[in-house]
This record gives structure tokens, C-alpha cells and sequence, in this order.
């Protein structure tokens, strides 16, 4: 088949700018493109934290005109540089007004008052560098509600643009829980006109989101079952009645991982490498993390692991009510993560009360991340919902087992443990309830205890399995396929 153009647009990166999974994807899905021949390119802001000189940016001729309905033409400038240790071109929309600050979307938890005005900036700006790259793609990948004005400027605005004739667009729902709401005059700088309304008419505003499903020539999420789970009332966020009249065009593929960055075979970030065939230095590692974090070395006893944002999403509520009863098994438990305060301080009180038990990181630290993978053996992840997650399938590559809500692609990736065959990856509860995680992890720590031999062989199970971005990336592949056939059509 010919190969494909493809431009993907997303508002983070990695290692640029990252938030969260979106970056990770925006990284590592065009490398797997990109090896099967496509020509990939990608545009991001040029937020003030990407530093042109570490990445070697180099500034494009000439400035970029941007119309914004209402509000004249602002004219941006354009960055070009590669993704690290690749061909793959990445472009930086480089506008000071809306790109230069500190943070990305917010700061202290408030969004920004322009983040509307930001990001329809943004999305336009992706199509007028298209023209001015003379790259006709033949898909523009469009992630979440930052860039999903691009499916319905391109049936609007560049419905009769020869340059998009052959243009099909795929929306990838990272999180449908953001959704880009604003006032209803937001119609008035995106400029497609108002005989559009409908289409992102939310409760008298506009939401962007609900414009790029409706526009879209394709839907997808990153997991199977965060695909069926956003067309029910509990994970639709209001929107489940629109998916499932849409429901023929939305897809769910499963994340990969980078196996070159999370691998404790060759992780720089740990102090004792090991792989599935040796597993003494993965002892090793729980020894210096206790140490590390002040706890007693233990090897005898269950290390436990927790990586994120301290968010209701994550399920912080779950193990806030949970924490006292988790602590009275004979365990330790490792926290990195930051996010609402409240969590914050109360798992700082935790930490001073258990010190013993209970250490934590309030921040993030990529080398902490790694090292408590890498260390522990089991990994909480008592998620409310969960798109797709990472932190689950880093922690099978390192034989920490993973305790998770089924849910999203929590329950795509996790095999439940099965105690007659020692079948399975990790242990997994379905009701969101501190009764349902306590006995998942007594159920874990039981097992840890009693069955030495049916842990080990969990952990080789574990190891053994494989997502990489090489599968994700042929399912995207067919899917681009598809909507370039569609768009034919």
C-alpha cells in the first residue's frame, strides 16, 4: 500500500512538554510510524518551558499568518526541530501571548481565562502551516480537546481548499473527562459560522470536543474498553449519548510502551539491573528504595508502589479512607505523585504517623519513578477510571505486580490472578469502594505471604508480556487507511 502523510497535531510531547499520557503518545506513536515507512510530522506550542537551544530549534523563515474570526489575523512564528534521535520533524507554533508562561494549561489548579482562545489559535495555526509546508497530509491526527477544532475547521473553513482535498482526520480521546467548554461567542473567533452551532452547542456553550466527534472522519480512545466504557452514563461525562450516535467511527487501541526506556534490563535510572531469567538485582533495588525513603530494609516484607497524580481520578479518596486499614498488614508503601492539596498534606501526615510503613515523594522525579518500579512488588493503581494507563504495564515489564480497578485499560492489560493455576499478572477489584481495595490488597499480601512460588510465577507471567508501539502502531495504520478510503469516498 502507499504510504502515508500524517500530521499529528497534540498541545504536549514528550520529552518537550508533558502533563500526562497524551505526551507520551505524542512521542512514541510516530517512531513506530515512522519505521513503517510513513512520512510523520508533528506540531506542538512552543511553550516557554521547550528550550530551543537544548533541542537545537531552528527559527522558519517568514511568520504565519493565523486568522481568528473576530479578532484579525495574528501572525505566530514557527520552530522546526526533531524528535530526539529520529528524522521525524517536529514544528513549534511559537506565539508569546498565548504560549509564553511558565505552565501549560493552568496555574494552582485554575485554568487559563484564554485557553479557548489559546487553542482554536493552536488548531488553525496546524492549518496554515500545512499549506505553508506544502504538506498534503493525507490524515491529520488531532489528540483531545486542544486540537479538536481541526476536524471541523477542515469541513468548514477548508472544505474547498484544494490542499485538504485528500484530508481525513482522526480524533484520539486521551481523557473525555476535559472537553474544551466555553462560552457560546467562542463561534465568533473560530469563524466556521454559526449554522454550526449544533454541532458544539453544549447547554448554550460551545465544547470543542463534541465539535471534533461530530466532524471527525474517525474516534479513538486508547484502550478497548475505555472505547465501550465512554458510551455509558458513568464515563460519558454527558457526552455518551453523542458517542453512541457516533458509535460506528470510534475505536479503542491499546497504548504501547517505549520497552528502550522502561526496561530494567537496562533502566539507567536503577542501581541494579535484572531481567526476567535473574531477578536478584530487583532485590537489590527494594533494599536502596527503602533506604532511599527511610524505611527499614525488609526484604521479607511486601513493598507496595504508587506513581501519579494525586487526583480524584487516580482513586485518592479510595485510599485516603483505605490507608489506616492497608497499614495495619505487615506491608510498606512508597508514594511519588503531587496534585490536590488536600491529598498532599494528609499523606504527609500519613507518612509521620507510619514512618515505618508509609514514605512519601510529594512531587515527581522521573528517576524516582523508575526506581520505584523497579523496587517494588506489588503496584497500587485503585483508579476510578483509567483511558488507558501506563504505570500497570511499566510495572509487568518490572515484576511488580499491579493491584488495579478493573477499568479502562487497567482491565485490558491486567490478568486476574488465578490461585489454582498461578495463571495471571496482577490482582484486580471492581467496585470503587474502600472495602473492595482493602481486600484486593490483603488478597495480594496474602499471597506474597503464603504462596512464594505462585507470586514468582506471576511475576514471570508478567514479564513476559508485551505492549509495544509496534502493534498500536499497525492498528493506527489501518485505521488511517481506513479514513483515507472514507474521505475517497
Amino acid at each position: 500500500m502507499s504510504k502515508l502523510n500524517i500530521l499529528i497535531a497534540a498541545s504536549e510531547i514528550v520529552p518537550f512538554a508533558k502533563t500526562g499520557g497524551l505526551a507520551d503518545v505524542a512521542g512514541a506513536l510516530p517512531k513506530a510510524l515512522r519505521a513503517l515507512g510513513h512520512d510523520v510530522r508533528l506540531v506542538m506550542p512552543r511553550y516557554y518551558l521547550v528550550d530551543r537551544e537544548k533541542y537545537g530549534l531552528k527559527r522558519l523563515e517568514g511568520s504565519l499568518g493565523v486568522p481568528m474570526g473576530v479578532m484579525g489575523e495574528l501572525w505566530a512564528g514557527v520552530y522546526e526541530g526533531l524528535l530526539p534521535q529520529t528524522d521525524i520533524p517536529v514544528y513549534f507554533i511559537d506565539y508569546e501571548e498565548y504560549f509564553g508562561r511558565s505552565d501549560l494549561y493552568d496555574t494552582n489548579g485554575e485554568g487559563f481565562a484564554d485557553n479557548d482562545n489559546r487553542f482554536i489559535f493552536f488548531s488553525r495555526a496546524v492549518m496554515q502551516l500545512s499549506k505553508k509546508l506544502h504538506f498534503h497530509p493525507d490524515v491529520i491526527h488531532a489528540n483531545d480537546w486542544h486540537t479538536a477544532a481541526i476536524p471541523v475547521m477542515l469541513n468548514t473553513l477548508y472544505k474547498h481548499d484544494r490542499d485538504f482535498s485528500a484530508t481525513g482526520t482522526l480524533l484520539t480521546i486521551h481523557n473525555l473527562q476535559h472537553q474544551g467548554k466555553f462560552y457560546k461567542g467562542v463561534m465568533d473567533v473560530l469563524a466556521i459560522g454559526w449554522e454550526h452551532f449544533y454541532d458544539l452547542e453544549d447547554n448554550g456553550s460551545v465544547n470543542l470536543l463534541k465539535g471534533g466527534i461530530v466532524h471527525a472522519d474517525a474516534v479513538s480512545t486508547v484502550s478497548r474498553k475505555y472505547a465501550q466504557e465512554i458510551c455509558t452514563a458513568e464515563f460519558g461525562w454527558g457526552l455518551e449519548g453523542l458517542i453512541g450516535k457516533y458509535s460506528y467511527k470510534l475505536h479503542g487501541i491499546l497504548n504501547g510502551v517505549d520497552y528502550d526506556e522502561w526496561s530494567p534490563a537496562i533502566d539507567p535510572f536503577i542501581p541494579n539491573h535484572f531481567d526476567v531469567e535473574d531477578m536478584s538485582g530487583k532485590v537489590l533495588c527494594k533494599r536502596a528504595l527503602q533506604e532511599t525513603f527511610h524505611l527499614s530494609q525488609r526484604p521479607e516484607v511486601p513493598l507496595i508502589g504508587l506513581v501519579g497524580r494525586l487526583a480524584e481520578q487516580k482513586g485518592i479518596a479510595l485510599l485516603s479512607a483505605s490507608i489506616h486499614k492497608l497499614l495495619e498488614m505487615d506491608i510498606q508503601i512508597v508514594m511519588l505523585g503531587a496534585g490536590e492539596k488536600w491529598a498532599e498534606s494528609f499523606f504527609s501526615h500519613i507518612a509521620a504517623i507510619y514512618p515505618d510503613k508509609f514514605s512519601c515523594f510529594i512531587g515527581y522525579r522521573n528517576d524516582l519513578a523508575h526506581q520505584i518500579e523497579a523496587a517494588s512488588d506489588l503496584f497500587l493503581m485503585p483508579s476510578l477510571f483509567e483511558p488507558c494507563g501506563l504505570n500497570q504495564i511499566y510495572s509487568l515489564r518490572y515484576g511488580t505486580l499491579p493491584i488495579v480497578r478493573a477499568t479502562g485499560g487497567l482491565d485490558d492489560t491486567i490478568e486476574n490472578y488465578q490461585n489454582d493455576s498461578s495463571n495471571g499478572t496482577g490482582f484486580k477489584f471492581y467496585d470503587a469502594t474502600a472495602d473492595a481495595l482493602i481486600n484486593t490488597v490483603g488478597w495480594a499480601v496474602h499471597t506474597w505471604y503464603n504462596d512464594p512460588n505462585g507470586f514468582r510465577q506471576m511475576q514471570h507471567n508478567a514479564m513476559s508480556r508485551r505492549f509495544d508501539w509496534d502493534v498500536a502502531g499497525r492498528e493506527y495504520e489501518a485505521l488511517y487507511y481506513t479514513i483515507k478510503e472514507g474521505r475517497k469516498g
